[in-house]
């Protein structure tokens, strides 16, 4: 037997492997947060051909260590501030390791019953955490993007009944994340039926404006098929006005989806559950756990009031599928673009008991308190300015030192943000706010503690003063 199939050296390494993640976890502090590669720096170590004889697992271990870890940008890093935070944590990184030996294909309840009745288990867990109507169901996606775009796939069929493709009008805000315009044109809507409807000085979609564009659309002889609202904007955090826009699709007959990929763990917090008003009017909503809730990428938390729209949507059912037939199953693979599945629901059970409902809460209420915190010392700072937020735990500024000319700003910060990056200490990502440059700051990392964001503070105004 080959070394790559010998269990005994299987279990060598393994111990090998795990004793790496469990320092990675200790040390991932030391790294510089993004990598310092340059392009091509990664093809030039590797060999232009395949190995035509094994290599030992040992070796091919020490260039895993030598090699890649200095190509990655380390979301694990508690100083990681930039876009939104992709999670993880010890139980989660323990699910995906049963998950990787388990190897199951879990298109099907036949293929991995428990897999199923597991990933149903867990929807409702978390359907009843965040407050969602409890007639609703959910099913586990690849991230959001996929799950908006079944959603649109599921509007533009119920609208079919009403008129041809080709004049279905798909709406967003001019904020929404770039994964929904996308997702529209995949979905097939025409690129003249696609709006992106203003926003107000929140950031947040003018409900008017979009009534006015649905009455505008209507009188043109299109159809209104489907309307996307944002709960936390990639840009800002912002809020679209759920009550106010559910009442106009209701009214119109027009089907409602709702975004909340980032911002949807914060509804775990009763505090925050006022964000739903409106959701009765909704079709279907998202979140992604394994953005703030600790999961390991990739899974998207996707429910359903009506999940017969999406499943006579995207059902075929040739006989190869055609296995166990029983009322009580959900065949998930009637609720996604993909066939094939992978057993995700195992780590949000490991997630979800490890760190318990109240845990959970505690690590996301910290983090909204930091970011609030931060925000209030950006306000009281006589060279900066707090121009958005915090929303949660999202906020963006700007350098605007005494003295500087306002028509300099916007470069200034480039170069700010070019030298908080290269530093290596933090991460942060640009934005734009009414037409001015601005840097995000999120906060929302596993291993973040209140020490890391004073220390980001503390840097930002030292790397500021050297600008």
């Amino acid at each position: 037997m080959t070394d790559c199939l010998d269990t005994v050296a299987f279990r060598r390494h393994a111990h090998e492997a795990v004793d790496w993640i469990a320092d990675y976890f200790e040390s991932v502090e030391n790294y510089p947060v993004r990598s310092r590669a340059r392009p091509g720096d990664l093809l030039k170590a590797l060999p232009d051909r395949a190995p035509e004889q094994a290599e030992p697992m040992g070796r091919i271990l020490e260039d895993f260590k030598r090699l890649i870890p200095p190509g990655i940008t380390h979301w694990q890093h508690p100083s990681f501030f930039a876009y939104f935070p992709a999670n993880s944590s010890p139980p989660s990184v323990l699910a995906e390791m049963l998950v990787a030996g388990i190897a199951a294909q879990c298109m099907l309840w036949e293929t991995s019953p428990a897999a199923n009745e597991l990933e149903a288990r867990m929807m409702e867990w978390l359907r009843d955490l965040l407050g969602l109507p409890r007639e609703w169901r959910g099913v586990i996606q690849d991230s959001a993007s996929g799950a908006t775009l079944c959603a649109m796939l599921a509007a533009r069929e119920k609208a079919r009944e009403q008129t041809s493709l080709d004049k279905q009008v798909f709406y967003t805000s001019t904020e929404a994340n770039s994964s929904v315009h996308k997702g529209a044109r995949i979905a097939g809507f025409p690129m003249n039926c696609i709006r992106s409807i203003e926003t107000d000085s929140h950031q947040g979609m003018v409900a008017s404006a979009l009534a006015a564009a649905i009455d505008a659309d209507r009188h043109a002889g299109r159809t209104p098929a489907c309307v996307v609202v944002t709960l936390g904007t990639t840009g800002t955090g912002a809020m679209d006005p759920l009550e106010e826009i559910g009442a106009i699709c209701r009214r119109e007959n027009i089907y409602l989806h709702v975004d909340a990929a980032w911002a949807g763990s914060a509804l775990i917090l009763p505090e925050y559950r006022h964000l739903l008003e409106g959701m009765e009017h909704a079709d279907s909503f998202v979140f992604n756990p394994h953005k703030w809730m600790f999961t390991n990428f990739e899974c998207s938390a996707h429910f359903l009031k009506n999940p017969l729209s999406l499943q006579q949507s995207l059902s075929i059912d040739p006989i190869y599928l055609q296995n166990t037939r029983d009322e009580r199953i959900t065949e998930y693979r009637d609720y996604g673009i993909s066939l094939g599945r992978r057993f995700r629901a195992l780590k949000l059970w490991f997630v979800i008991r490890a760190f318990g409902a109240e845990g959970l809460r505690e690590k996301i209420r910290s983090h909204i308190r930091w970011t609030e915190e931060l925000a209030q010392a950006i306000q009281t700072s006589e060279d900066f300015e707090l121009v958005t937020g915090p929303n949660l735990a999202l906020i963006t500024w700007r350098y605007a030192p005494r003295g500087a000319a306002p028509d300099t700003l916007d470069e200034l910060n480039e170069r700010l943000l070019k030298a908080i990056n290269d530093d290596g200490r933090l991460y942060l990502t640009p934005g734009a706010v009414d037409g001015r440059r601005v840097i995000r700051l999120s906060v929302g990392q596993t291993r973040t503690e209140a020490r890391h964001v004073r220390q980001a503070w503390k840097c930002i105004q030292d790397i500021a003063a050297t600008v």
